[in-house]
């Protein structure tokens, strides 16, 4: 936009400045203080800018995976290509403080049934043993190799679990506008987290 500026921090977020930037925050000093510096609005979007200047968004800060080996990790972009590839149907990655990124998987109804199909099992067959088929695991893994071929290998997947339901509004796990709430997800799935790193 004309008049405004984009620059990204040192730890990626995106700042902006200019006329489309407000002042402060109505009768708090403290807000205002944590997201405007010197001018500059902290957006609290992850970013880059390319050689000619076009910004691409990557993340939220607040959603960074910090591992215990200090490696920031952006779920986002593991998440949005696991989502792409069936028969993944949600996903949520984890790893703040553990020694590496895992994902907590959910299934596609639809390509479920279709993957029993192709296999002539029953179209009834509980999610319960779809999750635990070997070769379930093995179709997922190429949705796992596929997400991770998007960033360095200390930002890979290297363990997930398919985990039985959906994550919805209804059950506390999304939001409204259907984003994932990490906290409710990782309240749920405490012992299948735990169990990703051997818990």
């Amino acid at each position: 936009m004309p008049g405004t500026a984009v620059r990204i921090a040192d730890d990626g977020e995106v700042l902006v400045r200019g006329g489309v930037v407000f002042a402060s925050y109505w009768n708090d000093p403290a807000a205002t203080e944590a997201v405007l510096r010197d001018g500059w609005f902290a957006t609290g979007d992850l970013g880059r800018l390319d050689e000619d200047g076009y910004l691409t968004l990557t993340g939220r800060k607040k959603d960074i995976i910090v591992t215990s080996g200090g490696k920031n990790v952006s779920p986002s972009v593991l998440e949005d290509r696991l989502r792409s590839r069936p028969p993944v149907g949600q996903c949520v990655a984890v790893g703040d403080n553990r020694p590496f990124v895992a994902a907590l998987i959910t299934l596609d109804p639809d390509a479920v049934a279709h993957w029993l199909a192709v296999r002539g099992l029953p179209a009834d067959t509980p999610v319960s043993e779809v999750v635990r088929d070997p070769r379930m695991r093995d179709y997922v893994q190429k949705a796992v190799d596929h997400a991770n071929q998007a960033v360095s290998r200390a930002e890979s997947i290297r363990a997930f679990r398919l985990v039985e339901g959906e994550f919805t509004e209804d059950n506390g796990m999304l939001t409204p506008s259907l984003k994932v709430k990490r906290h409710a997800v990782a309240q749920a799935y405490a012992a299948e987290i735990e169990a990703l790193y051997g818990g």
